[in-house]
């Protein structure tokens, strides 16, 4: 008996030895494998404070594009949204003057009205100068002093030709095109649709520009036409001044002459002159 015993007590122990490294082995195929558990818990203080600085920052401007995205989508509502804009048409808005009916004047007045390059019309109207031959054969004082006098008159019409011409197709253009771009832009500006984006509103103010740029060309013509005109009424002051300081001049000049011509003069109209 204690032969037996002796003789199994080295089997018991090994049995018990390979049941114990059995259960430690489906332990451990049943339990998953985890990085983690190989690992340790560290903390850095320098990395935690730069992403902690990081998040704030990006608070902040996730705030700030919050903001900027409520301010866009404020201004981008249309006046329309708050107030009516029709109070911004203007109404009875004059149309260009037309001239009434004429009997001798009706070539000038439609040049006047719808333009006349040629100048026709206004050359039928004045009196024409006559041609002589007569002008070739003065002195060159008195050609000079002459054709200064005709010149004035050639400036004269051809400034009245140019204003007639700017002024008639100012009338012309501002009937027939500008009054309808003017009334379509402000249809458009005053449309409270909302169709009406911050695109169209960018449109119409480019076509006001356009409007504004044309009516500005057109103001320039009328001004260049009313210069032409203040040259033409200098020429005729300034040519009248010196022809009356040349009278002078000559009156001063041969006073001594036309003294004791005109003393000679009334002496024998004295001495001549009898009672009727």
């Amino acid at each position: 008996m204690k032969t037996i015993l002796r003789s199994g007590a080295p089997a018991v122990a090994m049995f018990s030895s390979i049941w114990m490294r059995a259960v430690l082995l489906a332990v451990l195929l049943a339990v998953p494998a985890s990085p983690s558990l190989a690992q340790l818990v560290v903390f850095d203080a320098a990395t935690t404070a730069r992403n902690s600085t990081t998040a704030a920052l990006k608070e902040v401007l996730y705030q700030l594009q919050k903001v900027q995205h409520d301010r866009i989508l404020e201004m981008a509502r249309r006046l329309s949204a708050l107030t009516g804009l029709a109070k911004y048409r203007v109404v009875g808005v004059p149309a260009w003057r037309t001239h009434g009916p004429a009997v001798y004047a009706t070539p000038y007045l439609n040049a006047l009205a719808q333009g006349d390059p040629g100048g026709a019309a206004y050359i039928r109207l004045v009196a024409r100068l006559q041609q002589s031959p007569r002008v070739n054969q003065l002195s060159p004082q008195a050609r000079r002093s002459f054709g200064s006098r005709l010149a004035l008159v050639d400036v004269a019409d051809a400034a009245a030709i140019a204003g007639i011409q700017a002024s008639g197709r100012l009338r012309l253009d501002g009937r027939q095109a500008e009054l309808q771009v003017l009334d379509t832009l402000e249809r458009d500006v005053v449309d409270p649709t909302s169709t009406q984006s911050a695109t169209a509103v960018l449109d119409k103010i480019s076509a006001a520009m356009s409007v504004g740029a044309r009516q500005r060309q057109a103001r320039i013509q009328l001004l260049t036409a009313v210069l032409e005109q203040l040259l033409v009424e200098n020429k005729e002051v300034r040519d009248a001044e010196a022809a009356a300081l040349n009278m002078q001049l000559v009156k001063w000049r041969a006073r001594r002459v036309a003294d004791e011509e005109f003393e000679a003069g009334n002496g024998e109209a004295l001495r001549t002159w009898r009672q009727p």
